[in-house]
Formats: structure tokens, C-alpha cells, sequence
């Protein structure tokens, strides 16, 4: 199910965190939905994707209601969770919050998911960044959300995405997001232009002063992950963080 999973000291103070993108080697997706799709904007069964969703949740030990996904939208906007959404998610690129037991998701099919914690205050964050976010900053106001919730030591766990070879864009396009993040400047297999947006998303949290893990793998080059760029109509795997409760 997972792609990439791993977890924090479970000595920590405020509760062990555990990370983790999935991957297609489960779920009950068919066609270009086939495996584990979290997806549900996407044209899939929409009774799959809550089985697949719920698949998640018990593999994470939770309630499928304290799996919370975001309606994502390629802005700028943060959330605070508390716990599990009333009515439909909010459309924002970013959540955060301080709940133990709760798991905040993201959804990419070549976008960048990254996985924030900070293990001492016990406050995370799931941020959706593609170029439009890049170019927004999604990233530091996720920071910055967190700080005001009492983080200290943001630590970023970046997940897989489309490569910088892979993502050919016009010159233009390339231009703004270098002028952005310059780490974002790249050229395509063919030598045309191009954007590392993950690139770019690991210069930005550099500069918050923020630790990185990036966790290896290209949407477009690798079967087990989702991607737009390779197939049009496709599916979305999932980064996702939660805090484990502190037991006695």
C-alpha cells in the first residue's frame, strides 16, 4: 500500500509521528484508476475510492473519519483541523494542526506532497504544491500557519513528484517559476525548458530554515505512483502525517 513509509521517535514528547505516500500495489481502482486511487474528483467509482480510502485508514489504525483530505484547488490558503471535517472539506492547499490521531492527507498525481511536523510543540502539516502553489508560496504560509500554532523545529518530509526532466514547459512559464525559486530552473530530456517544482519547494523550506527529507521518485518514470504528465486520465496517491496519542 505505502510507497515510502517511516515514523518519528516514539519517545517524543507530544507522540511518535508517522509519514507515509502510498503507492498502487493495493486498492480497488480499475482502468487508469487501477490500485490504491485516493482520488475522488478524478471520474473513478466513487464507492472505490471510499474503499480505498477506508483500506487507508485501517492500515493507519484509524477511523475513516480521522482521515481528512483536503479539496484541493492550486492556491495559497491554510486550514486549521481539529478533527474530522463537518460538511465538505474546504478548498485549500494546506491543513494543519495539533490533534493527535488524526491523519492529514494530500493528494498528487506529479504535484509535490510535503509531510511537516514538528515532534516537540505535536503540530503537522499536509501541504499541496504544483507550480501555481510554487509561485503563491503554499509552502511558507504552511510554515508560518504552524508557527502560530507553537512550532518551534518544523521538520519537511517531501514526497515524490514529477522531475524537473520530466515537466517541459514554455520558456515563459519556466522564466516565472526560476524568477520564484531559482533551484526551480531545469531542462527537459530533450534539452527543452523546464520546472523542478520539488526543487523549487526544497529552496523554500531551506530558506524557512526548515530540515528536509526528500524521499526519491519521479510520478512520470515510476508504475507504483499516479501521474497526469504520463497518462491524462489517472488517479491520486496520498502523503500522509498523524501524531499518535501519548499513552500512559
Amino acid at each position: 500500500m505505502f510507497y515510502w513509509r517511516s515514523s518519528t521517535d516514539t519517545e517524543a514528547p507530544s507522540g511518535a509521528v508517522e509519514l507515509g505516500f502510498t503507492g498502487r500495489s493495493a486498492g480497488r481502482g480499475t482502468g487508469p484508476y487501477a490500485g490504491l486511487n485516493l482520488g475522488g474528483h478524478v471520474g473513478d467509482d466513487a464507492g472505490q475510492v471510499e474503499d480505498n480510502r477506508r483500506a487507508l485508514a485501517a492500515e493507519l489504525g484509524l477511523p475513516r473519519e480521522r482521515v481528512v483530505f483536503m479539496n484541493q484547488v492550486h492556491g495559497a490558503e491554510v486550514v486549521e483541523v481539529g478533527g474530522p471535517w463537518v460538511g465538505e472539506p474546504p478548498a485549500v492547499d494546506a491543513v494543519v494542526t495539533r490533534a493527535p490521531d488524526l491523519a492529514v492527507a494530500v493528494l498528487v498525481a506529479d504535484c509535490v506532497p510535503v509531510l511537516l511536523h514538528d515532534d516537540d510543540a505535536g503540530v503537522l502539516g499536509a501541504v499541496h504544491s504544483g507550480r501555481p502553489g510554487l509561485l503563491a508560496g503554499i509552502v511558507g504560509q504552511a510554515i508560518r500557519a504552524m508557527r502560530d500554532l507553537g512550532a518551534r523545529s518544523i521538520s519537511a518530509t517531501v514526497g515524490p513528484s514529477v522531475c524537473g526532466r520530466c515537466y517541459e514547459v514554455p520558456e515563459e512559464m519556466a522564466r516565472a517559476a526560476a524568477a520564484t525559486t531559482p533551484a526551480s530552473a531545469a531542462r527537459s530530456w530533450t534539452g527543452t525548458t523546464a520546472i523542478d517544482v520539488a526543487a523549487g519547494v526544497v529552496e523554500q523550506l531551506a530558506e524557512e530554515g526548515v530540515g528536509v527529507q526528500w524521499v526519491p521518485g519521479c510520478t512520470r518514470e515510476s508504475d507504483d505512483l499516479y501521474s497526469y504528465r504520463r497518462d491524462g486520465r489517472t488517479g491520486r496517491f496520498a502523503g500522509v502525517v498523524l501524531r499518535r496519542s501519548v499513552t500512559a
